[in-house]
């Protein structure tokens, strides 16, 4: 079984994606204080990186 570079950056979506999710779900539903804002930053900040791999997919 090969992973070649677009397989493992899109593997590496998937995973920020889920993060993301998981991060803004703790942030919104665990933490009523100001933690929950800094879990939902880094959050949106996974999906901004995840969206640069998706990005990245058949350039590099």
């Amino acid at each position: 079984m090969g992973m070649n570079k677009n397989t493992v950056l899109a593997w590496a979506t998937f995973i920020m994606i889920l993060m993301g999710c998981i991060l803004i779900a703790l942030g919104a539903f665990r933490y009523d204080d100001v933690a929950g804002w800094g879990f939902a930053a880094v959050g949106i900040g996974f999906f901004a990186i995840s969206w640069v791999f998706n990005a990245l997919k058949g350039r590099v």
